[in-house]
């Protein structure tokens, strides 16, 4: 199993871009944060759709690369998202992905998205990944 030590130093090798931090790895699962701040906010004072789409990818991501291995590769077919609630402007996002089907050549996730200290998701995510040919 990858280590979230490991994991953390191929984001920031191989996605500079992203402002997710992880916090744990398990069995088909992984949990990830996304500070917020006023670059993260919409008007309204609401947490952007994309800020929560990119949280939900990355936690998505970081579980298959956890039963996969660190292939970078892999890439998103589909994510589909339901926003259920207004995000709090002043807490992080936390994203916790469960894999539901882990296939040869497609793998199958969901992700509940929560402001921390809430424990209403805020949005609830499906995403497909395709697996790359060498690893397939």
């Amino acid at each position: 199993m990858i280590s979230k030590e490991q994991m953390g130093e191929f984001l920031n090798s191989e996605f500079p871009q992203t402002k997710c931090i992880v916090e744990a790895i398990g069995e088909q699962s992984a949990t990830v944060r996304h500070a917020i701040g006023f670059e993260e906010l919409r008007p309204g004072g609401t947490v952007s759709g994309p800020v929560l789409m990119a949280v939900a990818d990355v936690a998505l991501y970081v579980a298959i690369l956890g039963e996969i291995g660190l292939f970078p590769l892999a890439v998103t077919t589909n994510l589909s998202i339901n926003f259920l609630r207004k995000p709090s402007p002043e807490n992080d996002i936390i994203g916790e992905c469960h894999l539901i089907k882990t296939g040869k050549t497609l793998i199958v996730g969901e992700v509940s998205l929560y402001s921390e200290g809430d424990s209403k998701p805020v949005a609830h995510v499906v995403g497909t990944y395709s697996i790359p040919p060498e690893k397939s």
